[in-house]
This record gives C-alpha cells, structure tokens and sequence, in this order.
C-alpha cells in the first residue's frame, strides 16, 4: 500500500469512529427565572434533563421541578427539590411527551433535555 492509500485508510476508520461515538443529544433547552411551564417535548427512554441553578443570594434561591404529561396535564412526579445552587442531572426511563412545572425563587435556571442511547444510560451513575 502507498502512504497516501494508509493515510486514507486511516482517515476513514477514524471518521468512523467518532461518527459512531455520539453522546448525549439535545432535544430542547429551557431558561428561565421565573415560575413558568415549558413547553412540551418529546422523547425516548432513555433521556436525561441536566439542570442548573443559580442566583444572586446563596441561601435564599429554591427552585421545584415537576414532569407533567403534555398531552393530559397529569402530574408525573416531582423531579427537583432545591434550596442551594448548583447543578445535576436526572435520568429518565420511561418516554413521552412532556412538559416542565418550574417553580423558583431568587433562581436562575437551565435544563438541558437530551436524548441517550441504551449503552449510555447504562453507564449513568446516580449520585
């Protein structure tokens, strides 16, 4: 083989690794500081939301997620309880399409929604 067929060779097995490697990928990303509903999403088990807090005063930020069905309005359960800044995530293993009920206080918050496959789920470690 000539060095330029090797080269080439080399160049197509990398890009198809990383092409194969993907991480997580965003399906919505939501801001805010005020009590509000997102709008809706929707998504696949598995998924993640990866979530920020912060704000002005260190003891008086809160912040309360809930996951509500969009189609429905039925509440599925609370997802966040805080009362520091900081940040996490939380993994999800069931899909569908929803909606977020924030609820802060002092707060300025960020979730990121983002789509996993099943081997990246697997390597999820709660905290």
């Amino acid at each position: 083989m000539t060095r330029i067929t090797k080269r080439l060779t080399v160049a197509a097995l990398l890009a198809l690794v990383v092409s194969s490697v993907q991480g997580a990928q965003l399906v919505r990303e939501f801001r805010g500081t005020n009590n509000s509903m997102t709008p809706a999403f929707t998504v696949v088990a598995p998924w993640l939301m990866d979530w920020r807090l912060d704000g002005d005063f260190d003891q008086l930020v809160a912040l309360e997620v809930t996951l509500v069905e969009a189609k429905t309005g039925r509440h599925v359960g609370q997802v966040l309880h805080t009362k520091r800044k900081g940040n996490g995530v939380r993994l999800f293993r069931q899909g569908g399409t929803y909606q977020l009920r924030v609820s802060g206080s002092l707060a300025r918050w960020t979730f990121k929604i983002q789509q996993l496959t099943p081997e990246e789920a697997e390597l999820y470690t709660p905290r």
